[in-house]
C-alpha cells in the first residue's frame, strides 16, 4: 500500500461517510446539505479564482432542492478570522436563519463561520461577546447550560492547510492588538466537509508553502506531545502526514499543477487535521499566535517549531528519531541520527526543518520576518501566560506554567529572533 493510499484509508476510517475527500467530490455538498435541511446560507469569498468552486457548490445544491438564503453568496472573513468579520456573520445568521451554514473557503473562512455560528446561537441567550467561549470545552459549557444546539455547518475546504473543515478549533484574531486566540471544543466540528484536492491548484506558490508546513506542525507538535497511551495511534498519522508533505512540497512548487502532488500535500494536512483531534499543538502554534501582523500562521509556525525542538529533545528522542529519519532519508539531514542523543539528536532534526524552510524560502529567524521588534517576543511570552492559551503550555512535552515561561520560553524566542540554538536551555 503506498503513502497515498494509507493516507485514504486512515481518514475514512476516522470520517466515514461524513467527509467527502478526494478529485471532483464537490457535488456531494448539495446532497449533505439536503440531509440536513430545506435552506442553506453559502459563505465564499468572491475571488474570481474560486468562482467556479462556489458555482459548483451552489449549483450542487439547486439540484439537491436546497434553497439559498439570501439568494447570493455572503463575503468570507479575512485572513486570521477578525473578530469583526466573525460578529458580521453572526447577523447574516440571525438575519436569513439558515437550516444549514454552508462556507467555503481556507481555515481562516471556515473557522470564523464556526464561530458566528456559535455566536448566533448563543449570543442572545448565554453571553454575546466571543471572548466567553475562548478556551476549551466554553461552548458545550453553554450549549448545556441554555439547552440550545448549533446549526449543522458543511466546511468546502479550498487550501490545503489547517484542517480548520475536520476539527473542533476555531482561531479568531483581535486585529488591534494583534493577538489570536482559540475556541476548542468539540460542539464546533463541522457537521459534513468536502475538499476536492484539485482545487488547490490555484494555490500560489507561498500560500501552498504555509498549508503545508502548517500541516507539518500539527503533526510534529502532537507527535512530539503523545502519551504513551496516544503514541502509537498519533505515531501513524503524524508520521505519513509529515513524509507526504516532505516527500511533495518541493515537486508540487516548482509544478503548481501536479495533481497527484496536490492530492498528497491535501492528504497529508487532512491527517494533520486528525492529529490536532488526537491530540494538541503546543509551543510554536502557542507562539505563532502573536506574530499575527508579521506573517501568515504556517510560516510562523514553520520558523518557531526548529527551536522548540531543540527545547523538547532530551524528553522526546523516540519520536524525534522517527521524524528524523524522514528528513534524512529526503535528503535534508545529512548526520548519522543513530549517534546522537538529546540535545544534538533535537538540533540535527531541527536544523532538517531549517533546511526546508531554506529551499522553499520561507524565513528562518524572527529577524526575517518584516516588521519585527521586541515588541513581539514580549507579546508572545505575556500570552503564554494568559489562562484561555494554558493548554498550549500543557500539551507541551516538557510542561512549562506561566513562572517558568521567562526562564525557557523567552530564551527559546531569543534563538529564533537570531538564529542561533545555543541561546536556548533545557530543563534539568
Amino acid at each position: 500500500m503506498t503513502e497515498v493510499q494509507k493516507a485514504r484509508e486512515l481518514l475514512r476510517q476516522w470520517k466515514g461517510d461524513t467527509y467527502a475527500f478526494g478529485l471532483g467530490v464537490l457535488g456531494k455538498t448539495g446532497e449533505y446539505a439536503a440531509e440536513l435541511g430545506k435552506t442553506a446560507m453559502v459563505i465564499a469569498n468572491r475571488a474570481e479564482w474560486l468562482k467556479p468552486t462556489v458555482d459548483a457548490v451552489v449549483n450542487s445544491l439547486k439540484e439537491n432542492g436546497v434553497e439559498l438564503v439570501p439568494n447570493e453568496i455572503v463575503p468570507d472573513a479575512a485572513p486570521n478570522a477578525p473578530r469583526e468579520d466573525v460578529y458580521r456573520l453572526e447577523t447574516y445568521i440571525l438575519h436569513f436563519q439558515p437550516d444549514v451554514i454552508v462556507v467555503i473557503g481556507g481555515g481562516s473562512s471556515i473557522d470564523a463561520a464556526k464561530a458566528a455560528n456559535v455566536l448566533a446561537t448563543l449570543g442572545g441567550v448565554y453571553d454575546a461577546n466571543i471572548d466567553r467561549y475562548f478556551g476549551t470545552g466554553e461552548v458545550t459549557k453553554a450549549l448545556e447550560a441554555t439547552g440550545k444546539k448549533l446549526r449543522p455547518l458543511i466546511a468546502v475546504a479550498t487550501a490545503a492547510s489547517s484542517g480548520a473543515h475536520l476539527t473542533k478549533y476555531s482561531n479568531v484574531t483581535d486585529v488591534v492588538a494583534g493577538q489570536k486566540k482559540l475556541i476548542v471544543d468539540d460542539a464546533i466540528v463541522p457537521e459534513r466537509a468536502v475538499f476536492d484536492y484539485a482545487i488547490t491548484k490555484t494555490m500560489p506558490r507561498g500560500f501552498t508553502a504555509d498549508g503545508a508546513l502548517d500541516g507539518v506542525a500539527h503533526c510534529l507538535e502532537v507527535f512530539l506531545g503523545a502519551s504513551e497511551a496516544t503514541f502509537d495511534k498519533i505515531k501513524d498519522v503524524a508520521l505519513l502526514g509529515i513524509e507526504l508533505v516532505v516527500n511533495n512540497l518541493e515537486k508540487v512548487m516548482e509544478n503548481p499543477e501536479d495533481e497527484a502532488g496536490r492530492e498528497a500535500l491535501g492528504l497529508a494536512t487532512d491527517l494533520g487535521g486528525y492529529a490536532i483531534m488526537i491530540g494538541g499543538t503546543n509551543g510554536a502554534h502557542l507562539t505563532s499566535f502573536s506574530l499575527v501582523d508579521l506573517t501568515s500562521h504556517g510560516r510562523a509556525c514553520a520558523l518557531m517549531n526548529p527551536y522548540y525542538t531543540v527545547f523538547f529533545a532530551p524528553a522526546v528522542e523516540k519520536q524525534l528519531r522517527l521524524v528524523g529519519d524522514i528528513y534524512r532519508r529526503a535528503g535534508l539531514i545529512n548526520d548519522d541520527l543513530d549517534k546522537l542523543s538529546g540535545r544534538d539528536l533535537g538540533i540535527a532534526v531541527a536544523n532538517g526543518m531549517v533546511e526546508l524552510s531554506r529551499r522553499i524560502g520561507f524565513p528562518i529567524k524572527l529577524t526575517d520576518l518584516e516588521g519585527f521588534t521586541d515588541e513581539h517576543i514580549e507579546r508572545a511570552l505575556t500570552a503564554a501566560k494568559d489562562p484561555q492559551l494554558d493548554m498550549k503550555l500543557k500539551n507541551m512535552p516538557v510542561p512549562l506554567n506561566a513562572d517558568l515561561i521567562d526562564d525557557y520560553m523567552a530564551p527559546i524566542l531569543e534563538a529564533a529572533k537570531v538564529g542561533d540554538f545555543s541561546l536556548i536551555k533545557n530543563m534539568e
